[in-house]
């Protein structure tokens, strides 16, 4: 399809959208009863609704159907693929390594950005010191994925290095180091990329939070002797802990669909495959319809508590 074509059917698609609102608007402007705005509102909610029936639920139910198919979809095999996730050795390195991600990543992230949030907090360099952890924020996970690339990159002792990580290991007179090779170091050296990229997400929302406390609670702690850590820990750590959660479980949803980084730096070799890629590896390259449906179940079923959860966290935050 050429470029004139995509920018054809993109228009098609604008006009169709506006002639759809403008037949909505014709067709419900007389109507000025409560009965009538109901009419009205239902028109422009049923498109919406017929779209996620289309795009959300209908692929929903037939990745679940799938799930229970063999690899080309056309017999049923009953729980085979998740009996499969659950005991192939492959998979199980998948489901370890997915658990380390999804451990590791939400809490080391949230430290960082709350302890950087509080050190930083109404400095004179605040604005830069909150610019410099927020910038990874700004590149993709494709982007940050490349860069740490280069710093990982791994020659033999004697040669010129380019990798800055062993560079700094060979002026201080170590070996060079394998860090995407080496199992299972390799995924915690993945998983500092996602904490690098994620721990400005967390600054800016918990520096929010901490700007939010109420300034009699803080001078009434310092009144009564109140002070360093024990401020930290009785007074910023508990007026803030709905945003904690907030920023916990939006990481652990972040981190469970993780794909960029795994694909860009180690293409899921030496044991660093998670649930996201190996459901891509499964469905387009070993054309296994079924297994990675399953898969995909399975993240949506991880998900969905934390979802919910979030959503739950956040509507109290409205509240307050």
């Amino acid at each position: 399809m050429s470029t004139g074509e995509k920018f054809t059917q993109m228009l098609i698609a604008i006009a169709l959208f506006f002639g759809v609102v403008a037949a909505i608007l014709l067709l419900t402007q007389r109507l000025r009863s409560r009965r009538g705005e109901l009419v009205q509102s239902a028109a422009f909610v049923l498109p919406a609704v017929l779209l996620i029936g289309v795009g959300l639920l209908y692929p929903a139910i037939e990745t679940i159907r799938q799930s229970f198919q063999n690899a080309a979809g056309n017999e049923s095999v009953g729980f085979e693929n998740y009996k499969t996730i659950f005991t192939d050795s492959n998979q199980i390195r998948v489901l370890l390594n997915t658990a380390a991600w999804v451990i590791v990543v939400p809490i080391a992230s949230t430290a960082i950005g709350l302890v950087y949030a509080v050190l930083v907090d109404r400095a004179k360099f605040e604005k830069f010191a909150k610019a410099l952890i927020f910038l990874p924020m700004a590149i993709s996970l494709v982007g940050a994925s490349i860069i740490w690339k280069f710093v990982y990159d791994y020659r033999e002792t004697d040669a010129n290095q380019i990798g800055v990580a062993n560079e700094v290991l060979k002026v201080l007179g170590f070996d060079t180091y394998r860090f995407l090779f080496n199992e299972p170091w390799n995924t915690v050296f993945l998983i500092v990329i996602m904490i690098w990229v994620q721990a400005g997400f967390a600054m800016t929302l918990l520096s929010a939070s901490i700007k939010a406390i109420p300034d009699d609670i803080v001078e009434a702690a310092r009144l009564d002797g109140v002070g360093g850590f024990k401020m930290f820990r009785f007074i910023t750590v508990p007026s803030i802990r709905p945003s904690l959660i907030v920023v916990l479980t939006t990481i652990s949803i972040t981190t469970l669909k993780a794909f960029d980084i795994v694909r860009t730096t180690t293409g899921g070799n030496f044991d660093t495959s998670v649930l996201a890629y190996e459901f891509y590896v499964q469905s387009f390259r070993s054309f296994d319809q079924g297994l990675g449906a399953a898969l995909a179940v399975l993240i949506f079923v991880l998900v969905m508590p934390i979802v919910i959860y979030n959503v739950r966290q956040m509507r109290k935050l409205e509240a307050r």
